[in-house]
């Protein structure tokens, strides 16, 4: 397997803008309501199943406060060091150590005015940690990422496809969506793949390169 095919282009960073809300409506408020300092809430707990956007929501919160001027650090699977804005993705991840440390920081930016974001894949109550810190993990502000309908996909599949200089024919997002793996991330794996499949032939992206690209087992 070809892994430089399936890296992001290196100019793409996920934000507010290239996100497909869908029917996370009431999340997104929430989180610019936060970053604005128009909430008093200082944690905010994200849920939903691989794929469904975590990453991406977690990710556009920092660069939304870095932009602002503020210091902010996504981690995923660990816990930084304090920052005004901390993201901790993965929070099913951590281990014992990180998860007092965690507990800690949690406390430290509930009294110091800061935000504190993190995502897992289960609410809280149902995550494998410490009693303690999935109480913590309650106590703000819970969401679960709703996941895109087949339309909302085919989105935010032409968006991408736009942020990295082609536009993309409605038979492809047709047969990618019937034939590619149903998360978005993998879907845009594929998207990315057929880019640079197409670049390197020197042709335009088609069913038939796609179907190359799939059939080469490159996600």
């Amino acid at each position: 397997m070809n892994q430089l095919l399936l890296d992001i282009t290196p100019d793409w960073w996920p934000t507010f803008d290239n996100f497909v809300v869908g029917e996370n409506q009431e999340l997104l408020f929430a989180l610019h309501q936060a970053l604005s300092d128009a909430s008093c809430e200082r944690c905010l707990y994200v849920w939903g199943q691989a794929g469904s956007g975590k990453s991406h929501l977690l990710q556009a919160c920092v660069s939304e406060a870095q932009n602002s001027r503020h210091s902010a650090i996504y981690a995923q699977g660990v816990v930084p060091d304090r920052y005004d804005v901390v993201a901790v993705d993965d929070v099913e991840k951590l281990d014992d150590a990180a998860q007092i440390e965690l507990f800690n920081l949690y406390n430290e930016m509930r009294e110091s005015g800061g935000i504190l974001l993190v995502s897992g894949t289960q609410s809280p109550a149902n995550l494998q940690l410490r009693p303690d810190l999935r109480t913590r993990l309650g106590w703000g502000l819970v969401y679960q990422v709703q996941g895109l309908s087949d339309t909302e996909k085919a989105q935010a599949l032409e968006q991408h496809a736009q942020a990295r200089g082609f536009t993309l024919a409605p038979e492809i997002t047709h047969y990618l969506l019937r034939h590619g793996r149903r998360d978005l991330p993998s879907l845009l794996a594929v998207l990315d793949a057929l880019d640079e499949h197409s670049l390197r032939l020197h042709r335009a992206p088609s069913v038939p390169l796609l179907k190359e690209v799939l059939q080469r087992n490159l996600v």
